[in-house]
């Protein structure tokens, strides 16, 4: 097959969706791999790095697209990208379709064929190319939080650990997911007092027992989330439903009841955010302020951190894109189930329910495209 790895344009976005030790790999499978050109640069690999594993560099973005017959991306292509996708090509990447109508009708549009990351899951529920990315993202919701916290960044002026005699932050997670698992974890670890809220009681019982004992967990209602807010100081936002939209937790009328330098980090904002004041923003413009409570919504938060971020995803991707390649789409989502479900919009027809619902579209059964 031929594969193309075109460089991510989104705002800041430095991952790149395949390292040379992917290339090295694609090509003892047999296929020819195209790089555009400095498209590793921000995760520090070089073009030589990617000749040297034997890819072929182009240097447009036009190229790349125009000779591919799948494209490996990081994050979901933006309206300058729309024009270059062919009808039939296989696009195997983040999507969130569910949290921007112009993507999915011009996917639809395109006709081409939208693998997509966040989707893919075992059968086990887990979701194995969103976990590394969740993990980065939850981690690094706090060192954000703890950042804007700081009076010069508009914050309360806490520090999330406190000193001797004066009290620590208050931070509550919402989902006890992967990202509020490590979200907790680290501002545990920085000394904060930390709730998690969730609404699985399994899931807290075992959160209580692997969590140090300044974490405390909670059954996740509206009731339960109005009365910690007060006392709040960091709120992070990691609920997830899978393709869909996430439900808004917090909402507009909720802030008032916030100390104001209440910092909020929507790590839900690529499937439409968990607040309901939440829109997204990028890491070069990350925050914005409602009714006196600062807003971190950066959709792409691990492309701050490339180095880390690209070897984390390109681990828990290529056996997929191998399998991709060597089998053709149809034959590999119709042998491995997990594949499968990360099919969302084929050749103009939705076949993923959670985005037919979140845009009132119409949706077509999977099973019926091969």
């Amino acid at each position: 097959m031929i594969i193309g790895v075109p460089k991510e344009i989104k705002n800041n976005e430095n991952r790149v969706a395949v390292t040379p030790a992917g290339i090295t790999e694609f090509r003892k499978h047999g296929h020819t791999v195209y790089v555009q050109t400095d498209a590793g640069k921000g995760s520090g690999f070089t073009d030589s790095q990617y000749t040297e594993a034997g890819a072929i560099i182009l240097s447009s973005i036009e190229e790349v697209y125009a000779i591919a017959e799948m494209i490996i991306k990081v994050k979901e292509p933006i309206a300058s990208e729309y024009n270059l996708i062919k009808e039939n090509q296989l696009l195997f990447t983040y999507f969130h379709f569910a949290s921007s109508e112009p993507l999915t009708q011009a996917m639809i549009a395109r006709k081409a064929i939208c693998l997509a990351y966040e989707t893919v899951e075992k059968s086990d529920r887990s979701l194995p190319l969103l976990i590394p990315m969740s993990e980065v993202a939850g981690r690094m919701a706090v060192q954000e939080g703890a950042k804007y916290l700081e009076k010069p960044m508009g914050g309360f002026g806490i520090l999330l650990g406190g000193v001797a005699g004066v009290k620590p932050a208050n931070v509550l997670v919402l989902g006890g997911g992967i990202v509020g698992t490590q979200a907790a974890k680290m501002a545990a670890g920085l000394g904060a007092n930390v709730t998690i809220a969730d609404i699985n009681l399994q899931r807290l019982r075992y959160l209580e027992d692997i969590m140090p004992a300044n974490v405390d967990t909670v059954i996740s209602n509206e009731y339960n989330i109005r009365d910690l807010i007060k006392s709040t100081n960091l709120i992070i936002g990691g609920v997830l439903i899978p393709g869909a939209k996430a439900p808004s937790l917090i909402t507009r009328d909720m802030l008032k009841l916030m100390k104001p330098g209440t910092v909020m980090v929507d790590v839900a904002i690529d499937q439409g955010g968990c607040f309901e004041t939440s829109h997204a923003t990028t890491h070069e413009d990350p925050i914005y302020e409602v009714d006196g409570v600062v807003h971190y919504c950066v959709a792409n938060m691990p492309g701050a951190v490339p180095y880390t971020s690209t070897l984390a995803l390109t681990n828990a991707t290529l056996p997929y894109a191998l399998l991709l390649a060597d089998k053709g789409w149809q034959a590999a989502c119709q042998s491995n189930e997990e594949l499968k479900k990360g099919l969302n919009i084929v050749k103009g027809n939705i076949v993923f329910k959670g985005v037919s619902d979140a845009w009132k579209l119409p949706y077509t059964d999977v099973n019926s495209i091969f």
